[in-house]
């Protein structure tokens, strides 16, 4: 099953960065927190990605073809005809298609002009800006069982974020940044069938998280997974502050590779 991440936007909220590099590429530790997302994926067995670039798209086209490189240990020969030797190596078993899906262009545009690589099957879809331990099993199995077009993972955060109306485990409206009143949130974390494409357009002002989804809560084609567990989204410096905070103390709740834990 294929992972779509959405790694194309401005970031201006945490600009102190990002006008040096796409906000996906900001780092937790050593490695950017798209790194940290796909590594995630991976822990349950989804190692096949598809990234949408957009802004400073080449830095994320540079880093993974650079991966194999940074992460090994190697000897250059200039004496030898510029022989170059890897002793040891650090290998993902990833699959990853890095697509120019624009500079200004919205969530569910982007999300459509990548149609093409995903074929007729259910796939993933997340923020590159999130951390989380949702249980991706269990969210990808309540998302069969619903039948709906697109599954959601809600979390519960506070502060600035937009609502959901709910009945049960659908959506019956969605509120992108309307005033927070202690309601779910999308938290990204979502699981699509290609259904969903019906809703999405080319045209770059197509924001998935407003109208598309609003439809899609008014046909019942919109579920949510409950989360309540650890998530974070790394908006502004004091989020990425925090995340390093945890990470750098060894037990990151999205990092169950750390811990030699199985998915």
């Amino acid at each position: 099953m294929k992972t779509v991440i959405l790694a194309g936007g401005l970031g201006t909220r945490i600009s102190e960065e990002s006008h040096l590099k796409p906000k996906p590429m900001i780092t937790i530790g050593d490695q950017p927190i798209l790194w940290h997302i796909m590594k995630y994926y991976s822990s349950f067995g989804f190692n096949d990605f598809i990234i949408c670039c957009g802004y400073k798209g080449h830095i994320i086209k540079e880093y993974f073809a650079d991966y194999y490189l940074y992460r090994s240990d190697v000897t250059f020969d200039f004496s030898d005809e510029n022989r170059m030797t890897v002793h040891s190596n650090i290998a993902e078993p990833w699959r990853v298609t890095l697509v120019d899906t624009g500079l200004n262009t919205q969530t569910g545009a982007r999300v459509k002009r990548v149609q093409k690589y995903l074929g007729e099957e259910t796939f993933m879809l997340t923020y590159g800006d999130g951390v989380s331990n949702v249980d991706l099993n269990e969210l990808l199995k309540q998302h069969k069982e619903s039948g709906k077009t697109v599954t959601l993972t809600g979390i519960q955060p506070g502060g600035r974020f937009g609502v959901l109306d709910l009945e049960g485990q659908t959506v019956t409206g969605f509120r992108e940044k309307a005033k927070e009143d202690g309601g779910w949130i999308n938290g990204g974390f979502m699981v699509m069938e290609h259904g969903v494409f019906e809703y999405l357009s080319v045209d770059e002002r197509c924001v998935m998280e407003q109208e598309p989804m609003e439809k899609m809560a008014h046909d019942s084609r919109l579920g949510i997974y409950k989360h309540d567990g650890f998530w974070q989204c790394m908006d502004t410096q004091r989020d990425r502050s925090q995340l390093e905070a945890v990470w750098n103390k060894g037990s990151a709740p999205w990092a169950p590779w750390l811990r030699g834990e199985a998915e």
